[in-house]
């Protein structure tokens, strides 16, 4: 456990820090190279039930029930490799590195990120987060119910967390209260789906593009650093859907 810090800045990664929609478009274009479109839609619905059933998007678990009946296609050999050493360092959003290293001087950054033990920490990796966050990663199935875990591995006075799902930082929110800043980031599909929807309490913040949070934090950077009612409801892009 790391000692106490004033603020820690929570980052989500798929959508947030990088361009994960974009990953899986590419993923289901090479399926269908290598299959069709049936075994591709097939892949899909593989995934779709394996999410349901664990909570978790895992992708090469999925690949090994999309095997079945296919193990004389030469190209099943391929998608494997497709995922793990996917580019993913090419998908980073516009100035996300750049974000994480203003939040990095003005306290701790960590990667706050659901998903499988396997592929989402290599993923983390070969995006360049692992470096950029210095190590400091949490990788859980739900955030919002890993949230004491959180806490007693980065303990903070104030925490402020950066995430593409509405209702997700609802939930964080209605949990910790005045201790959190939420910060809604308009990319990626979750964030589409949730347009004019109403949810309770709100995100203190909504952005448009992750970099906007540059200038979020510089017109605001008392209210970040004390954690106190400026922080949560700032100039800069208030407000949400």
């Amino acid at each position: 456990m790391l000692n106490d810090a004033t603020t820690v800045w929570l980052f989500d990664v798929d959508n947030t820090l990088l361009d994960n929609d974009r990953f899986a478009a590419d993923l289901g274009a090479h399926l269908e190279g290598g299959f069709g479109v049936a075994q591709r839609d097939r892949y899909w619905a593989l995934y779709a039930a394996m999410r349901e059933e664990t909570g978790i998007a895992d992708y090469l678990a999925t690949l090994q029930r999309f095997r079945a009946g296919l193990d004389d296609e030469p190209a099943l050999l391929h998608v494997g490799a497709f995922i793990l050493d996917y580019p993913f360092a090419d998908r980073l959003y516009p100035r996300a590195l750049e974000v994480v290293a203003r939040c990095r001087d003005r306290g701790r950054a960590v990667v706050f990120s659901d998903g499988d033990i396997v592929f989402q920490p290599r993923k983390i990796v070969r995006a360049g987060l692992w470096d950029a966050f210095d190590g400091c990663v949490l990788v859980c199935v739900h955030k919002e119910r890993a949230l004491d875990t959180m806490q007693r591995r980065y303990p903070a006075r104030h925490y402020v967390i950066v995430d593409d799902k509405p209702r997700l930082l609802a939930a964080i929110k209605r949990a910790l209260g005045e201790r959190v800043t939420t910060v809604f980031v308009r990319q990626g599909h979750y964030a589409a789906e949730a347009a004019g929807s109403l949810i309770e309490p709100s995100p203190d913040i909504a952005i448009d593009r992750i970099g906007d949070l540059a200038e979020v934090i510089l017109a605001n950077e008392a209210a970040f650093n004390s954690g106190g009612p400026e922080a949560r409801r700032p100039s800069a892009a208030k407000g949400a859907t």
